[in-house]
């Protein structure tokens, strides 16, 4: 029996994580640890919350004390840790939260993964997932691989960066077994509409307009985040330690072309006249230091692993607004409250 940690459990990806292994796995214990801040929510796994090998456990990755007391307390053997501040935006006006919970946070988990494990790493695991937005901005052409040159442009992309920096930091001076994956942008059910495509979905449905920075040129790799979660899986059980792993879509849009395709997807299921929902469309002031391109090389994980996407952007984006549609209930909870607050701010 395996006891596994996924940190970030009741997020956007974390839940797809965790529904995978609780399921997948019935012969893992799997502890679920989440702060449940904004956009962690337990509705999104409220489908396991009572299988028998699954445990949610409330807490903040920050408080040192806590998480010793609960590695010491369940002996985890695997930890894989998806728990952080993911917004640009938000990074941009709160840089310091972001440091404490990604850098700080993943500080306090390798600290205690080396304290329980330094008799024996036989068997033992420290994933981190990461991001494509630690290697910068592309131009017009090539891709980033494992090799590429960290250079961060936001104040998210670098407390990332920095986190990846002390897991590779401490495989190499505790031999600590670890892995890394970083993953191009995720698209799916489940996402909190701070996002793109969540938020241009939500717009829609409540005939809002649809804000874009800049020219909205900008282009970017997506990825279904089902696929992401079986790429987690594979990596999680089958890759090397001490590697790094890039997880594309093979499949860049610009943001103004995706956005129209949106578009045309949701008159179709909304029953509306062809170009209503391109009408709402707004340009907003660009964001600072806003990257041109994001693109990934998957050959790697493609190649050792045998991981490729199942689904084309197109299929993805289908099952992404059907989600949406038959779920308003959750739409509705979530852009209540504290989150019209920030969108007003933000989009104002």
């Amino acid at each position: 029996m395996k006891n596994v940690l996924i940190t970030g459990g009741a997020g956007f990806i974390g839940s797809h994580v965790v529904r995978r292994f609780v399921k997948n796995y019935p012969n893992y214990n799997i502890y679920n640890l989440d702060n449940l801040t904004y956009a962690g929510n337990l509705e999104n796994i409220a489908d396991i919350e009572n299988e028998s090998n699954y445990t949610f456990i409330k807490g903040d990755i920050v408080d040192e004390y806590f998480i010793n007391k609960l590695f010491e307390k369940y002996q985890f053997d695997g930890i894989i840790h998806l728990a952080a501040e993911s917004h640009v935006d938000r990074s941009i006006t709160d840089p310091l939260s972001f440091v404490k919970t990604n850098v700080i946070g993943t500080m306090n988990l390798l600290n205690a993964a080396k304290t329980i494990w330094h008799a024996n790493m036989e068997g033992k695991r420290f994933y981190h997932v990461s991001t494509d937005e630690v290697y910068g901005a592309l131009g017009e052409t090539g891709f980033f691989n494992e090799t590429t040159p960290y250079s961060p442009n936001s104040p998210y992309s670098a407390s990332k960066a920095s986190s990846d920096h002390f897991v590779r930091a401490y495989g190499e001076t505790y031999d600590l077994p670890y892995v890394i994956t970083n993953c191009s942008n995720n698209y799916g059910p489940n996402h909190f509409p701070e996002k793109l495509i969540p938020l241009l979905i939500n717009n829609i449905i409540n005939n809002i307009p649809l804000p874009i920075y800049g020219d909205g040129k900008y282009t970017r790799d997506w990825l279904f985040v089902k696929d992401h979660a079986v790429a987690i899986d594979l990596v999680f059980h089958e890759g090397s330690n001490h590697e790094t792993y890039n997880i594309g879509g093979f499949n860049e849009w610009q943001n103004i072309e995706l956005v129209k395709l949106l578009c045309q997807k949701m008159d179709n299921k909304l029953g509306n006249e062809n170009g209503t929902s391109e009408k709402l469309i707004t340009y907003v002031k660009d964001r600072p230091g806003h990257d041109l391109r994001y693109a990934i090389d998957a050959n790697k994980i493609n190649q050792e692993l045998g991981w490729k996407p199942s689904v084309t952007f197109e299929e993805g984006l289908e099952l992404t607004i059907d989600w949406y549609l038959e779920n308003t209930e959750w739409l509705n909870n979530v852009t209540s409250g504290t989150y019209q607050k920030y969108y007003e701010k933000q989009y104002s």
